[in-house]
C-alpha cells in the first residue's frame, strides 16, 4: 500500500480534529462500560488514538497497525508531545505504550502490517471497535467487503473517519477550478496498492456493506474548512493542497499541463478571504444485537 509522509500528517491533524468533533462525541455515547479493545488500521502517527482516547476514557487496550516503520518509530516522540499538553503520562517498555491520566488509562501495542496483504492476520477477533481515518477512499471495493466482513465476524463496532466525499469548493471561483479538480478526482480512484480506489464512493459503498452485514451506521459531514491568513497552519495547508491537486491534475492528464500549473500559478496569488472546503465524511456503524 501507498502511504503518507509524517509531515503531512502533522499538517492535517487539527484540521481533522476538528471535522471529526461530532463523530466522536457520538462514538462517545455509545462506549460500552468495561475495558475497551480497540485495533486502528493504516494509523499513522496515532492521530485516531489522540483524537478518541480521551473521549472514550476508562480503560483501553489499543492496536496501531501501519505499514510504514518510521511513522511507528515516531509514535513515542508524538504521543509525548501530546500527552504533556493534555496533562496524560506517558510510560514506556519494551513493546508496549502506556497512557495514564484521570480516568484513562491505554496500553498500546504497535504492529508493522501490509493492510492491502496481511489483513486476514490482525486481531479483529476481541475487539469492541475498528477504527481507520482517511483509509476507506484508498481502497477497493473488494479489500472493503473483507474488512466488513472481519468487523462483523467480530462484532466490532466501526468508526470510519475522514473519508473525501468529492465535494471540494474554492472561494473566490476560479475559470479552471471545474476541469482541474475533474482531472484531481479521476486520480483519487487510481490504485493505491488495494486495487482500483473507491475514492469519493467509500463511504457510500461502506455503509452499504455495512448494513447488509446487519450493521446500523450513521454517516456525519467531517469537511475541512481551510482559510488563507486565519494562521500560518492554513497557509501552509492550502499551500500543500494547492500543489497536491495541481500535481495530480498533471499525472492524470500530462497533456494538460500547461494548464494545471496556470491554474495553479493562479490560486497560489494572495487574495484576501480566500477559503477551501474538502468535504469528507465519516462512518459510524454499531452491529444489531
Amino acid at each position: 500500500m501507498s502511504g503518507f509522509s509524517r509531515g503531512w500528517l502533522a499538517l492535517r491533524e487539527p484540521f481533522d480534529r476538528a471535522a471529526r468533533a461530532a463523530s466522536d462525541t457520538a462514538l462517545a455515547a455509545w462506549r460500552p462500560a468495561g475495558p475497551l479493545r480497540v485495533l486502528d488500521l493504516g494509523c499513522g502517527t496515532g492521530a485516531s488514538l489522540r483524537a478518541l482516547a480521551p473521549r472514550l476514557g476508562g480503560v483501553q487496550h489499543w492496536h496501531l497497525v501501519d505499514h510504514d516503520r518510521a511513522l511507528l518509530d515516531a509514535l513515542p516522540d508524538q504521543l509525548a508531545d501530546w500527552a504533556a499538553q493534555e496533562g496524560l503520562r506517558l510510560r514506556t517498555a519494551p513493546g508496549l505504550l502506556q497512557l495514564e491520566g484521570p480516568q484513562l488509562r491505554v496500553d498500546i501495542v504497535r504492529t508493522q502490517a501490509d493492510l492491502a496483504t496481511q489483513l486476514d492476520g490482525l486481531p479483529f477477533a476481541g475487539s469492541a471497535l475498528v477504527t481507520a481515518s482517511a483509509l476507506l477512499d484508498l481502497v477497493s471495493e473488494p479489500w472493503l467487503a473483507a474488512l466488513v466482513g472481519h468487523c462483523r465476524a467480530a462484532r466490532a463496532a466501526v468508526c470510519w473517519a475522514l473519508d473525501v466525499d468529492g465535494r471540494i469548493e474554492w472561494w473566490p471561483h476560479d475559470a479552471g477550478d471545474a476541469q482541474v479538480l475533474a482531472w484531481f478526482g479521476t486520480h483519487q480512484r487510481r490504485d493505491k496498492g488495494f486495487g482500483p480506489a473507491l475514492g469519493p464512493t467509500a463511504t457510500a459503498r461502506a455503509t452499504a456493506l455495512l448494513q447488509a452485514a446487519g450493521y446500523r451506521t450513521q454517516v456525519l459531514a467531517s469537511d475541512w474548512l481551510v482559510e488563507a491568513g486565519r494562521s500560518a497552519h492554513d497557509d501552509a495547508m492550502l499551500q500543500a493542497l494547492l500543489e497536491g491537486m495541481a500535481l495530480a491534475a498533471t499525472e492524470q492528464a500530462p497533456q494538460a499541463a500547461a494548464t494545471a500549473q496556470a491554474w495553479r500559478a493562479r490560486r497560489a496569488a494572495p487574495q484576501a478571504g480566500s477559503q477551501l472546503r474538502v468535504g469528507h465524511a465519516d462512518l459510524l456503524a454499531w452491529p444489531v444485537p
